[in-house]
């Protein structure tokens, strides 16, 4: 369906969704207003304070922030959307994205989080992932930098488009009235994204996504517990339904009847954690390294919890949809094809709710989108300024202000093009760009195979050096997108997550690198000593 013809995710696609309602506008109008206040406040708040205090807070993020705010800038609308859309289309097989990811937040927030800030710190008091590695090894080649902005740029920029995507769809969802005009409404979303991140830095996006973060936790606990509670669940319903040219979409007893690929899979995902620069960046920002314990706690009960509640909303939405009227077919035909099923979750909020309430719940994955994509563009642009524009372009002569507003000209860059791709999937369902799980999929791969491994030995293993780090990271990113686009095909058509073999070339590149380049010297050692004393 095109969208002259009412809008690809507009009222003809589902009829149940009710017309544009007062209630439900108010309350989008009400969280926008607070959103854009925080940036306002901290825009006047932070003048003059430099491009430390625009991109690191200055380190002075206590532990509920820190915590809340990576979790919900690791959390995109991909978890309200994507994620329980993916169980209900294609099964149980798809928790084990939801098991992996807990099981990396765990270790990331255990192993990393305490670390890296005393690393960081130690190593010329870094602000961003790139500098850090750099710093680390007491180096003044830009080559890492520029491999690790170039990365950054490419990854973040489609991360970034996954969430305009999301955001637009709600858009539409919440006011019919935009069907057939989904470009506006993506432009609506993007500007007030650039608005308050470009106007408040990061002490902005950290505030905005606590409470983002507390709005997402809400609605995903919510949902399932009222579609329980209004009884609407037989598992009869559950395992199977077929439509047109699909084949059976088998839903399975449990999850470890799943198939192989999808187990590895799903736990690939949790690999992406170390090398995530957008939630490394939260660790490094953490006012006072004794607070890790404290933010570990909130971040992984939070994880556990939303995770969970996703799962649940998939699983339950099989059920509930069918028991409300709808022909099992009906509901395979709205849910099943052209990535539709990321719906899942509107649908239901409007079957179940008030207008107002409704609004509210919905709010969510514009939260989620919102808190995902304001540290992107925050991390892309500190990246671009301080470690490619400070170094190479400018040969480190650039004032703080300067870096502050290239800084901010890099965000808007970054969101245009971002734009750009996420526009190009408007009434195209089915697409690479329409489709939130597939693009938070590619990017998150290719974050976690360039960076996790080359995070993970530089914080525990003192003869890593920079040669290896440059290695692991240009390697990882070279397999995980050969594999993306190649090795299906050699698996002879078997899926199989492109994170796992390209973590792996990129860890075994890094110590291969390592072995066979000289041992660092005296300096770095001194720095690993220091971060190590403090533990």
């Amino acid at each position: 369906m095109d969208s002259a013809s009412g809008g690809v995710y507009g009222p003809q696609f589902f009829p149940q969704i009710k017309g544009t309602d007062s209630m439900q506008l108010l309350a989008f109008a009400i969280y926008f207003a607070v959103i854009l206040a925080i940036g306002i406040y901290f825009f006047l708040k932070t003048k003059g304070g430099g491009e430390k205090e625009y991109f690191l807070g200055g380190r002075q993020m206590g532990p509920w922030v820190s915590a809340m705010s990576a979790q919900a800038s690791d959390m995109s609308g991909w978890l309200l959307m994507g994620f329980p859309g993916s169980i209900l289309a294609f099964g149980l097989g798809k928790v084990w994205i939801g098991i992996g990811l807990a099981l990396g937040t765990i270790l990331n927030w255990v192993l990393v989080a305490g670390r890296l800030r005393r690393f960081s710190q130690a190593a010329g008091d870094a602000i961003t992932l790139p500098q850090y590695l750099t710093n680390r090894f007491a180096s003044t080649n830009p080559a890492l930098k520029i491999a690790c902005a170039v990365v950054f740029l490419v990854a973040f920029t489609v991360y970034v488009a996954s969430g305009f995507v999301a955001g637009t769809k709600v858009f539409v969802a919440v006011c019919p009235a935009l069907a057939g005009h989904e470009l506006l409404a993506m432009e609506i979303f993007a500007a007030l994204i650039l608005c308050y991140t470009f106007l408040g830095g990061y002490k902005a996006v950290c505030w905005t996504d606590f409470f983002q973060g507390i709005m997402m936790l809400c609605a995903l606990l919510l949902v399932p517990i009222a579609m329980v509670k209004l009884g609407r669940f037989d598992p009869a319903y559950a395992e199977s339904f077929t439509l047109g040219d699909f084949t059976a979409k088998a839903f399975g007893s449990n999850p470890f009847a799943a198939s192989w690929n999808d187990i590895v899979s799903g736990l690939g995902w949790g690999l992406g954690y170390f090398g995530m620069p957008h939630i490394l960046v939260r660790f490094m920002g953490i006012e006072n390294p004794k607070d890790v314990k404290k933010s570990a706690w909130i971040a992984c009960i939070w994880v556990i919890l939303s995770l969970g509640a996703a799962i649940a909303v998939g699983i339950l939405g099989r059920t509930f949809l069918l028991q409300n009227g709808d022909a099992v077919q009906s509901v395979a035909a709205k849910l099943l094809p052209a990535s539709a099923q990321q719906m899942v979750f509107v649908e239901i909020v409007n079957n179940i709710f008030p207008a107002f309430v409704a609004g509210i719940l919905l709010a969510a994955i514009i939260a989620a989108a919102m808190s995902t994509a304001d540290s992107q563009l925050l991390v892309a642009s500190s990246a671009f300024s301080s470690d490619f524009y400070q170094p190479v372009v400018r040969k480190n002569q650039a004032t703080d202000a300067e870096m502050l507003w290239v800084g901010r000209f890099v965000v808007m860059i970054v969101a245009f093009v971002a734009f750009y791709i996420a526009a190009s999937g408007l009434g195209k369902p089915g697409s690479w760009a329409s489709s939130i799980m597939d693009m938070v999929e590619n990017a998150w791969g290719l974050f976690g195979a360039a960076f996790g491994p080359a995070v993970i030995l530089s914080l525990f293993w003192r003869r890593f050096n920079y040669a290896g780090a440059l290695a692991g990271i240009v390697g990882g990113a070279a397999v995980d997108i050969l594999c993306l686009y190649k090795l299906s095909g050699w698996l002879g058509g078997t899926y199989l997550y492109e994170i796992v073999p390209g973590f792996a070339a990129g860890l075994i590149l890094a110590v291969a690198a390592t072995l066979l380049t000289p041992a660092p010297g005296a300096v770095v050692d001194a720095i690993f000593e220091k971060a190590v004393a403090r533990d």
